[in-house]
């Protein structure tokens, strides 16, 4: 069983000014994981225990609770993340705590808000699919493979949607990193040089126009941050709010088997390219022995 303490726990301290943010943010994304990991034994556990049970009323009362814990878990990520971002949001595009197979796939700093309705789409034919001749007999099946047509006509509107959302913040993210060779950082950046170069004084009088030149450059960076966040929680809760509750409970199982196998797998990746290294390098130091 994990050590770490529950992400509530550093929700609640106060932020130490003696670690550095990704640090923290670090040991918290590692607690958060831990209890994603147990929400998924709940979520299988409750669809197991639908099929099973032949009281909608009785489910319902116990799979909606379930949903909105969840929700509240994304929501609390989400939040500790942006009380971070206000501290040092240019990390958060670099996030250390992913492997880097997952930073191969992030989208300002997280994952692209229509991958969940992809994520939907896929999961939903999987379903079907496996299903096929129960629906065919004429069986229902009340997963993500028997989805209705005003359900796949809402899908498609948050899909429509959210890829225009996605846009606009994609062309925002090109202009603010278009805005690192503004008029503003070649004046400063050919100043500074040219101090070094005549060996001259005042290039530390010129830190402070660096430093406050850089700082508006981030604040740009950190409000795209929040707005993609906020955009990737709402297509979130949108999806859930379109399912039935065990289709909404077989939507986050898919979500969250994603999220931890592509962790797992990008980390366990990462461990076999630097033992390999280390096996390169040490085959080559004793080479010439040999």
């Amino acid at each position: 069983m994990s050590t770490l303490p529950n992400s509530r726990a550093f929700m609640a301290q106060a932020m130490p000014s003696d670690n550095p943010p990704g640090d923290t943010f670090h040991n918290f994304f590692e607690c958060w994981l831990c209890e994603q990991n147990s929400y998924l034994e709940e979520l299988v556990s409750a669809a197991e225990n639908h099929n099973n049970n032949t009281n909608q009323q009785q489910d319902e009362a116990i799979l909606v609770p379930l949903i909105h814990r969840i929700v509240r878990h994304y929501e609390q990520y989400y939040q500790f993340k942006s009380n971070w971002e206000t501290r040092d949001a240019i990390s958060m595009f670099t996030p250390t705590w992913r492997s880097k197979l997952e930073d191969a796939f992030l989208w300002i700093g997280g994952w692209r808000p229509t991958l969940a309705i992809h994520l939907l789409y896929s999961k939903s034919g999987i379903q079907f699919e496996s299903k096929i001749g129960d629906l065919i007999r004429g069986l229902t099946t009340e997963d993500l493979g028997e989805l209705t047509p005003n359900q796949i006509k809402r899908i498609d509107q948050l899909q429509r949607k959210t890829i225009d959302e996605e846009r606009v913040l994609s062309e925002k993210l090109a202009k603010q990193q278009e805005s690192v060779a503004d008029r503003s950082m070649v004046e400063l950046s050919n100043v500074v040089s040219e101090m070094i170069r005549n060996e001259n004084g005042g290039v530390e009088d010129e830190e402070n126009k660096v430093e406050s030149t850089l700082d508006s450059k981030e604040v740009g960076m950190e409000e795209l941050l929040h707005r993609a966040d906020e955009l990737r929680l709402e297509t979130l809760k949108a999806v859930i709010e379109i399912l039935t509750p065990i289709q909404a409970v077989y939507f986050l199982i898919a979500a969250a088997e994603l999220h931890l196998r592509l962790h797992e797998w990008g980390k366990k990746r990462e461990t076999k390219a630097v033992a390999a290294a280390g096996a390169e390098t040490h085959s080559h130091s004793t080479g010439f022995m040999t």
